[in-house]
C-alpha cells in the first residue's frame, strides 16, 4: 500500500464529519438566519455531493483535477453565499461560513493530489473568498486562513517527500533484485562455461600446435565473458517462484558424495541431513566450486576432506585441503580480475541462503572453507 493512502482515507472521514458539523451549526442557529431557505438550498447540494463523491477522495488516481475544481467551487460558493444567508450583522460578528471547516477538506485534497504548490493555490482562493465575504480582513479571518494555508502546504510538502522516498525505495529494491539475479547467473556461468574455457585454454597450451590456437581463442572468450559479468548491465529480476518451493526436502549427503573420489573424502552424520531442495543444491554447488579451486590451485596430488555437521541451529560443511594455501591478498586480486569462484560461487551462494562462508588459509598449510546455513534461513 502507498504511504499516502492512509491520508486519503483520513480525508474521506474528515469530509463526512465536517459535513455533519456544518449542518449541525445551521440547525442550532436556524432561527437567526436572514435567509434560511438559501442555506437549506446550499446544504441540499453540499450533502449529496459530499456523500456521493467519497469514492473520489479515496485515492490519488480517482481524485481527478476536474473533480477537485468542482469541489473547490462548491466550497467557495458556500463562503460567498454566507452574507446573503446569515445577514450582514451576523457576518460582522464572526459567525462561521456555510461550509464552515468543510472547506479545509477541499484544500487538503489539492495538497494530497498535487503537493504543496497546488495546496497554496487552493488555500489562497479560500482566503480571498473569506476576505470578500467579510468585507474587511478581521483578526479571526486572517487566523483561520493562515491556519488552513500552513496546514495544507505542510501536508502537501510531506506528500511530495513521501512520494520521492517511495520511488527511491522501489528503485533500490529493483536494483538489489537485479544484482542478486546477476550474481546468480555469474555463479552459474563460473561453474560451467568459464571452467570449461579455462580448461580448454590450459590443455590447448600444453598440447601446442592447432590446439594452442584453440586454447588462445578460449582464453580470449573467457576474458571477455569475465569482463561482461563484472561490468555488463544487470539482468532483469527473476519473476519465477522461489526454486524448490513445495518440493520434498533433500538429503545433502548424497549430493556431496557425488564429488568424492580418490583424492576427496567425506565424513558426516549417520542420519540424513535434510534441507530444502534449492538450499541443498546450492550448498552442493558451493562445495563443488571449493573443490574446483583445490584442483586448480593445490595441485594434482593434493587431498581434500569434506566434513558435514548437522546441528540444531545450522548445517556446517567444511572443505579442507593440504595444498600450499592462498597468499595474502590473492582473493581480492582474483575478484578484481573477474575470477568469481570464491566471491560468487561460494560466498555469494551462501549469502543468498541467509548463511555465510569463511575461508581460512595459511601459506604452506592448506586451506579450509566453512559453509554455514542457518536452519531458520532454510
Amino acid at each position: 500500500m502507498s504511504v499516502e493512502q492512509p491520508m486519503w482515507r483520513a480525508l474521506t472521514g474528515y469530509r463526512v464529519l465536517t459535513l455533519c458539523y456544518a449542518v449541525g451549526l445551521f440547525l442550532a442557529s436556524y432561527g437567526e438566519y436572514a435567509s434560511p431557505g438559501l442555506a437549506v438550498a446550499y446544504y441540499v447540494v453540499l450533502a449529496p455531493w459530499t456523500l456521493l463523491t467519497l469514492r473520489r477522495v479515496s485515492g490519488a488516481a480517482r481524485c481527478t483535477w476536474p473533480f477537485l475544481g468542482a469541489d473547490l467551487v462548491i466550497a467557495l460558493a458556500g463562503i460567498l453565499l454566507t452574507p446573503l444567508a446569515q445577514g450582514a450583522d451576523r457576518v460582522a460578528s464572526g459567525v462561521p461560513t456555510l461550509p464552515s471547516i468543510w472547506t479545509a477538506g477541499a484544500v487538503l485534497a489539492y495538497a494530497l493530489k498535487g503537493g504543496w504548490r497546488w495546496a497554496a493555490f487552493a488555500s489562497a482562493l479560500v482566503g480571498l473568498a473569506n476576505v470578500v465575504q467579510r468585507g474587511t480582513p478581521s483578526q479571526s479571518t486572517v487566523h483561520a486562513v493562515l491556519l488552513v494555508c500552513v496546514a495544507s502546504i505542510a501536508i502537501g510538502y510531506v506528500i511530495e517527500v513521501a512520494r520521492a522516498s517511495e520511488r527511491t525505495l522501489a528503485r533500490a529494491l529493483e536494483i538489489d533484485s537485479a544484482n542478486r539475479e546477476r550474481e546468480r547467473l555469474a555463479r552459474d556461468i563460473h561453474d560451467s562455461v568459464l571452467q570449461v574455457l579455462a580448461m580448454v585454454q590450459r590443455r590447448g597450451t600444453a598440447l601446442g600446435g592447432e590446439a594452442a590456437e584453440l586454447g588462445r581463442l578460449a582464453g580470449e572468450q573467457e576474458s571477455a565473458l569475465r569482463t561482461l559479468i563484472l561490468g555488463g548491465p544487470p539482468a532483469p529480476p527473476a519473476e519465477d517462484a522461489e526454486p524448490g518451493a513445495g518440493e520434498a526436502p533433500l538429503d545433502l549427503l548424497p549430493l556431496l558424495t557425488a564429488h568424492t573420489g580418490p583424492g576427496v573424502s567425506l565424513a558426516g552424520p549417520g542420519t540424513p541431513v535434510l534441507l530444502p531442495p534449492h538450499t541443498a543444491r546450492e550448498v552442493a554447488a558451493a562445495v563443488a566450486a571449493a573443490l574446483d579451486n583445490v584442483r586448480a590451485h593445490a595441485g594434482e596430488g593434493a587431498r581434500a576432506w569434506l566434513l558435514v555437521e548437522d546441528e540444531p541451529e545450522e548445517v556446517l560443511v567444511t572443505v579442507r585441503d593440504d595444498g600450499p594455501g592462498i597468499p595474502e591478498g590473492r582473493l581480492d586480486q582474483a575478484a578484481t580480475e573477474g575470477r568469481l569462484g570464491v566471491a560468487q560461487s561460494i560466498r555469494g551462494r551462501l549469502r543468498d541462503l541467509g548463511g555465510g562462508a569463511e575461508l581460512l588459509s595459511v601459506p604452506g598449510q592448506g586451506t579450509e572453507v566453512e559453509l554455514r546455513v542457518p536452519r531458520a534461513a532454510t
